[in-house]
């Protein structure tokens, strides 16, 4: 019997199927690597969001443990916290910050937030966990540069003040949402009432010079200052630069709501423009008489040169300083004491606001209108001098008042400004500008104003050297025999070059820029970066001019115990 052999059979094989077969699985494969690498760019890209180990760890140790989101580290904090038995610790209340120009944060600190740290160093602590030295910027907030790392990401988010021995591995209570900062190129940031309106001021709405838009398409907003949706808007009477007046809320509808704070609309669907603007109802008008002249200006870093600004002026006329500090980081605080202590009636405003000197010479014309009938808008390096007080052997409060003894129909007096240069000086001369700086250009530039409070326009439009006035009222222009400005403006280079920081006016170019190279804002020849050209200390000396030396000297020479003389502005 023959043996049968069954051999298997050979596969069927469908080519079109095994091909189908490989481009599927060659699909998910890409699928998957994708996402990997996906996944992987998210990380890396979003890691500043993310707390590293030590802050999980730090949460973990500090927070409340129905709080905590990871169950398996949660258990473990348990026990660490049982054997611990540490008490829970307290975050600061939250505060607001605002991002400057140049990368630097303006820290505002709410009321209750402790700010003395042990030590005495105090850092801003970002989110990732970096951090930054904290500067006093006035009396009440603190400046940082927002860290290199953090520039490449939006939003930026507000730091906490941490001290020197604080985990700097990132916040606490990682459970709350970050805060964004506000941006100080959109931002209402100051408001005043009057007993009639509300004054607005904003950055952000009014971008360009003499490009403002119609009063008719704006409304004020006015908020919580907690946060929530508008409980009022008023109608806008007035758009000029940065200055926004408004009809005040119906009284009936805010009283019942804590405090408020007001913005600005440009439109029905549009978002107001973010605001640290805090509203306040009209006060009653002030009691007693006017000062005759007062004086405003806007400072930074200006403490050197206050004291021989402020006992000049006050010798001449002058009855009250108003400051503007534009966030000082030298010593103006103790500096307007000690002169408030000698008598001198000088007060500071915390004015932070970059490129906003417009703005806040129209604040202080408007909230001053009942303190003072004059203000003089002059800077610290500039000096009210007259050539009839060359023979005069003292000075006297008479000698400005001479200045404004003009009819009611004069809202203004403009007074030409004389500049003068290094005149030879490598350093803050001593005695103080008004001793080394004898020399000068010939030319007369530009002018300053001496302002009737009562004549201001209602708009409050101003070009720093003068405002607008209501009708009926006029300038008048001084000459230079009559009275005259010294503008101590090229100073030694150590000292000009702070120049080169920022311009403080909205319209005015910061010099860093390669912009309008041939602006009377900027000294002849100089280009836009702060190198000292070659001969700068006898440049712009046209004229030896030692008019107003030899007068202070005359007047403000004293002679000390030992016999040697100093000014009466020396320390």
């Amino acid at each position: 019997m023959p043996l049968l052999v069954f051999l298997p059979r050979p596969p069927i094989v469908f080519p079109e199927r095994e091909t189908m077969r490989r481009r599927v699985t060659t699909s998910v494969l890409s699928i998957a690597i994708f996402f990997l690498l996906a996944a992987s760019f998210s990380l890396h890209v979003f890691r500043h969001l993310l707390p590293s180990g030590n802050a999980i760890n730090s949460r973990t140790l500090t927070q409340p443990v129905d709080r905590l989101r990871n169950y398996a580290v949660g258990e473990a904090a348990v026990s660490v916290l049982r054997v611990l038995r540490s008490p829970p610790r307290h975050r600061p209340p939250p505060m607001e910050s605002v991002l400057l120009l140049d990368w630097e944060v303006l820290l505002l600190p709410s009321p209750n937030t402790p700010t003395a740290a042990s030590g005495g160093q105090l850092s801003c602590l970002f989110h990732t966990g970096a951090t930054s030295p904290a500067r006093p910027a006035g009396p009440v907030a603190f400046l940082c540069s927002l860290p290199n790392s953090l520039r490449r990401f939006r939003p930026f988010y507000t730091p906490r003040l941490s001290g020197a021995s604080s985990n700097a591995s990132g916040w606490e209570g990682l459970e709350d949402p970050p805060r964004e900062m506000l941006r100080s190129t959109q931002l209402a940031y100051e408001s005043v009432s009057t007993g009639d309106d509300v004054i607005v001021f904003v950055k952000g709405v009014n971008r360009r010079r003499d490009r403002d838009l119609p009063a008719s398409s704006l409304r004020c907003v006015f908020s919580p200052a907690s946060g929530g949706a508008a409980v009022a808007t008023t109608s806008v009477t007035s758009s000029a630069q940065e200055a926004f007046r408004c009809a005040h809320p119906p009284a009936a509808e805010v009283s019942r709501i804590g405090p408020l704070r007001v913005s600005i609309s440009t439109g029905p669907e549009a978002a107001p423009t973010p605001t640290l603007a805090d509203y306040h109802r009209p006060r009653g008008p002030a009691r007693g008489g006017r000062l005759s002249i007062c004086a405003c200006t806007m400072v930074f870093n200006a403490a050197k040169f206050l004291p021989e600004w402020v006992v000049y002026h006050a010798a001449i006329g002058v009855e009250r300083f108003f400051l503007y500090d534009n966030g000082s980081e030298d010593e103006l605080e103790s500096v307007v004491s000690r002169l408030g202590s000698q008598g001198f009636n000088v007060s500071t405003r915390f004015w932070p606001w970059p490129k906003t000197q417009e703005a806040g010479f129209s604040h202080c014309a408007v909230v001053n209108r009942d303190e003072c009938e004059w203000m003089a808008f002059i800077d610290v390096d500039e000096f009210v001098y007259s050539t009839d007080w060359d023979d005069s052997d003292r000075p006297n409060r008479s000698m400005m008042g001479a200045l404004v003894a003009v009819g009611p129909e004069v809202g203004q007096i403009s007074i030409r400004c004389l500049e003068f240069g290094p005149s030879g000086h490598r350093a803050h001369p001593l005695g103080g500008v008004t001793q080394g700086y004898t020399c000068r250009r010939r030319n007369e530039e530009r002018h300053k104003s001496l302002l009737r409070l009562d004549a201001v326009a209602f708009s409050l439009v101003n070009s720093v050297h003068h405002f607008e006035l209501q009708e009926g009222f006029q300038t008048k222009q001084v000459e230079v025999g009559e009275a005259r400005l010294n503008h101590y403006k090229y100073q030694a280079w150590k000292e000009f070059k702070a120049k080169f920081r920022r311009r403080v006016s909205a319209y005015v170019v910061d010099w860093k820029e390669p912009m309008n190279l041939a602006s009377k804002d900027r000294p002849p020849g100089l280009g836009s970066d702060p190198i000292e050209p070659k001969g700068w200390t006898d440049m712009f000396c046209e004229v030896n001019d030692t008019r107003l030396r030899d007068a202070t000297r005359r007047w403000f020479t004293e002679v000390k115990l030992d016999g040697t003389e100093r000014m009466a502005w020396d320390s």
